[in-house]
């Protein structure tokens, strides 16, 4: 979520509203994971990064069994499957996508699944259109998080698949977050730049590290976001 919350700032998502769609559609998409996945990846696998031949196989084998009547031409065999918080798939979304952050997603497809580099697609795609053809700024908000499904913020990402009271109901938790953290205003604007790759994990030091805003900022969401949960399965 950090990662998340640094590209909002990269790319101007100064609209809590609109941050917190980007936030919501990411929660879902990914299964709660909040990091990517590859397709094909379900919230209950614990492997979410599994081998590109694995996903490959799993799609030729669905499609064998005519569970993906959607599809005309089988698009990932050559690697051009799903990656991300939100997925791209085909090779044309890959170098659209690529150019736009500064980041060659053809050579390496998988670059999609780094935490700030998948941040960024997720942003600059739901800010500019660049999944569906519809973006942020074509929906107001409050009121289009309870639009019907042809005028619902959910199509920035994806068609009609009955979710959208249901991201509906994240979008409200994460903005409740963003408004307490006082998004954009307390939160110092991040230089428009390529992402950079993260970084691997460092042993942690001895004293513990104080939080800074965008750490607090997480906590304040992660709380919020199991209240969310909670709502959708105990109704409360």
């Amino acid at each position: 979520m950090e990662a998340l919350l640094d590209a909002g700032q990269r790319y101007e998502l100064t609209n809590p509203h609109h941050m917190a769609n980007v936030l919501a559609q990411v929660y879902h998409e990914t299964g709660t994971h909040m990091l990517g996945i590859k397709e094909t990846v379900m919230p209950s696998h614990k492997d979410k990064n599994p081998s590109d031949a694995t996903v490959i196989d799993r799609l030729d084998r669905a499609y064998a069994k005519g569970q993906l009547p959607w599809v005309k031409t089988p698009y990932w065999r050559d690697g051009w499957f799903g990656r991300g918080p939100i997925m791209a798939t085909h090779k044309a979304n890959y170098e659209k996508l690529g150019k736009r952050i500064g980041v060659d997603l053809v050579k390496n497809p998988n670059l999609a699944m780094d935490r700030n580099i998948g941040a960024s697609i997720a942003m600059i795609g739901m800010k500019e259109g660049m999944f569906t053809g519809k973006k942020l700024a074509d929906y107001n908000f409050p009121a289009a998080i309870d639009a019907p499904v042809k005028s619902n913020p959910r199509r920035i990402v994806n068609g009609q698949d009955g979710t959208d009271a249901k991201v509906a109901g994240y979008h409200r938790a994460f903005y409740s977050a963003l408004v307490a953290m006082g998004w954009p205003e307390t939160v110092p604007p991040k230089p428009a730049q390529p992402p950079k790759p993260a970084p691997a994990p460092t042993p942690s030091p001895s004293a513990p590290a104080q939080p800074n805003g965008s750490a607090g900022a997480v906590l304040a969401i992660i709380a919020v976001i199991l209240a969310a949960v909670s709502y959708f399965i105990f109704g409360r």
